[in-house]
């Protein structure tokens, strides 16, 4: 079923470590090989089509290949695409998520979402002269050295490096509190208050399975982070345009010091923006003493699919139907779960985000960790041998697209319980 792109991978492995160009795609005992991909569906260089819940890992939520956004591009590339210059359409993209996200008062457009939120950390250290953070046990902001933390040993310990390579100064700065836990968060954050720049969390937890924040845990983080002057971060690089247009502050109606926009932003393009309030972004350079800089930030490319997509996604508002078809499909498999009496799994969703979690969902990173991936990559298999293509982890999100029909949620749910009852 796959010969080629095994084929393929036995080459890559030669050339590349692991075979990959990021860790999540070297999947066991190898990766299928994309040959192109449409709408809600993905086809590999072996002949195969999938319906696609990965999504490219979320930005892609007009589906693949849009045409507008294509067409959009297009035109774009007659012109150039890469300039070293300012252009019109950064400013016209700067007001249109100015007046979307009412948090952001001034941005600053990146490459990638690690930049951003490396950068967003920056200056935020720039900002308050401190040189404290806390991040939340299990959240990925992005690969560079200050949030390579896995978790720590309790709330109010420093975290140690996740990765070779790190040395332990980087991050002994980097404070951890679990997530959903406003005990934990408030002890830190006032034991530290006096050396903490920022609390930096994913408003809602995409790399470490889907988790949500319980009732009132982010308006209670929003009250601890004012009442002892830390700036609040939010890494809106998964849910910026995805859980509302206005992302999840609008969706929980928080409103953070500086959040942090990539996936959707781009329109399935490179992209990373920082935004907050005046008076902390004009602390970026040139006027500001906060270095930032990068050649292809503001890429004309890039920016024509971010403002052609968040365009497309204010006039249009898809919102309700992309929560009906994410609903219909995670009743369906719970409903196949409970009258089939498979044991041991659960699914959940938000908006266009679910998630299918062996074992039971976890509200932290802790029980997180307490899933089966193993049984996971089982039934990925089964899935992909069944025209259904999920992130190959545990602990990743699906997504679904306004490419979506209601045909395949149909479709996939039956795929999704055939494959369980055989598990």
């Amino acid at each position: 079923m796959w010969e080629r792109s095994k084929e393929l991978y036995d080459v890559a492995k030669t050339l590349m470590p692991g075979g990959v160009s990021s860790p999540v795609r070297a999947v066991k005992p190898f990766p299928f090989y994309t040959r192109k991909a449409r709408g809600s569906r993905i086809y590999d260089v072996d002949g195969n089509e999938y319906i696609d819940y990965c999504m490219a890992y979320g930005p892609l939520i007009l589906g693949h290949a849009d045409e507008r956004v294509k067409e959009a591009v297009k035109s774009a590339l007659e012109n150039g695409w890469v300039y070293g210059t300012p252009i019109e359409l950064e400013i016209e993209y700067a007001k249109l998520i100015t007046s979307i996200y009412p948090s952001i008062d001034m941005v600053r457009f990146t490459n990638t979402g690690s930049e951003a939120t490396m950068s967003a950390l920056r200056l935020a250290k720039g900002f308050t002269g401190r040189d404290k953070f806390v991040k939340i046990e299990g959240s990925f902001h992005g690969a560079h050295d200050s949030v390579l933390v896995k978790a720590g040993s309790g709330a109010t310990t420093h975290g140690t490096p996740n990765s070779a390579g790190v040395p332990e100064d980087f991050v002994k700065n980097t404070l951890q509190s679990p997530y959903n836990d406003v005990e934990a968060l408030a002890e830190i954050v006032e034991k530290n208050r006096d050396e903490l720049a920022a609390l930096i969390l994913e408003p809602v937890m995409g790399n470490s399975t889907l988790i949500i924040p319980e009732d009132g845990y982010l308006r209670e983080v929003r009250k601890i982070t004012e009442e002892n002057d830390v700036l609040l971060i939010f890494d809106e690089v998964i849910t910026g345009f995805r859980l509302s247009l206005g992302g999840a502050q609008e969706y929980y109606g928080v409103k953070p010091d500086i959040t942090t926009l990539g996936k959707i932003a781009g329109g399935g393009f490179p992209i990373g923006i920082v935004g907050g309030r005046r008076e902390i972004m004009e602390h970026f350079s040139p006027s500001g003493a906060v270095y930032q800089a990068g050649t292809f930030s503001g890429n004309p490319v890039s920016l024509t699919a971010g403002y052609t997509t968040a365009k497309i996604l204010s006039e249009e508002r898809p919102y309700d139907e992309l929560r009906r078809k994410t609903e219909e499909l995670v009743k369906a498999v719970r409903d196949g779960i409970e009258d089939g009496k498979v044991e041991g799994v659960e699914v959940d969703s938000i908006e266009s985000m679910f998630c299918v979690y062996f074992g039971e969902r976890p509200r932290d990173y802790a029980s997180a960790l307490r899933l089966d991936k193993e049984r996971f990559m089982k039934f990925y298999w089964k899935l992909l041998e069944n025209g259904v293509f999920f992130p190959p982890s545990q602990y990743e999100s699906c997504f679904m697209s306004t490419a979506h029909s209601m045909e395949d949620v149909e479709r996939t749910a039956e795929v999704i319980l055939k494959c369980l009852a055989e598990l």
